[in-house]
C-alpha cells in the first residue's frame, strides 16, 4: 500500500518554513506563522495569519484540510474561525489560517509559531440524485441526541 504522496511546496518569503510533521506518527504537518511582526489576538477578536508557503497538490482527488492544534487550543483557546480550512486541488495562493481566540486573555503569535495542522484526505465528487424517497434505516429521521449519550 503506497501510503504517501508528494506536495509541492512554495516558499513565498526568504522567512518562511516548511511544514513538518512533529512525529512520525502525526496526521497532519504543522503550518508556521510567516508575519513580519508580532500579532496579539485578543479574546473574541479573529485574523487571518499567513503562513509564506503556497501548495500544489498532486491531483483533484486530494484536499488539504486544516485544523486546529490542540496544543494551542487547549492552552489559550486559539482555534480556527472557520472550523476547518479547505484547501482545493487547484488552488495556487498563499495558505492563510483564520484564527479566533476564544480564551479569555490575549493571545501572541510570534513568526515561526506553529498555529495550525494540515492534513492530505482523498475525496470524492458525488453524483447527486434527485429522489422523492430516501432508504429506510432503523434511526429515520433521529437528530441530534437520538441515539443517546
Amino acid at each position: 500500500m503506497n501510503d504517501s504522496i508528494t506536495v509541492k511546496v512554495k516558499k513565498i518569503s526568504h522567512h518562511s518554513l516548511i511544514p513538518a510533521y512533529a512525529t512520525p506518527a502525526s496526521a497532519g504537518v504543522d503550518l508556521y506563522a510567516c508575519i513580519q511582526e508580532k500579532i496579539v489576538v485578543h479574546p473574541g477578536e479573529h485574523v487571518k495569519i499567513p503562513t509564506g508557503i503556497a501548495i500544489e497538490l498532486p491531483d483533484q482527488h486530494i484536499v488539504a484540510l486544516i485544523f486546529a492544534r490542540s496544543g494551542l487550543a487547549s492552552r489559550s483557546g486559539v482555534g480556527l474561525t472557520n472550523g476547518v480550512g479547505v484547501i482545493d486541488a487547484d488552488y495556487r495562493g498563499e495558505i492563510q489560517v483564520l484564527m479566533q481566540n476564544h480564551g479569555l486573555l490575549p493571545v501572541t503569535i510570534n513568526s515561526g509559531d506553529r498555529i495550525a495542522q494540515m492534513v492530505f484526505m482523498p475525496i470524492f465528487h458525488a453524483l447527486l440524485e434527485e429522489v422523492s424517497e430516501l432508504g429506510e434505516t432503523l434511526r429515520g429521521t433521529g437528530g441530534f441526541g437520538s441515539t443517546g449519550i
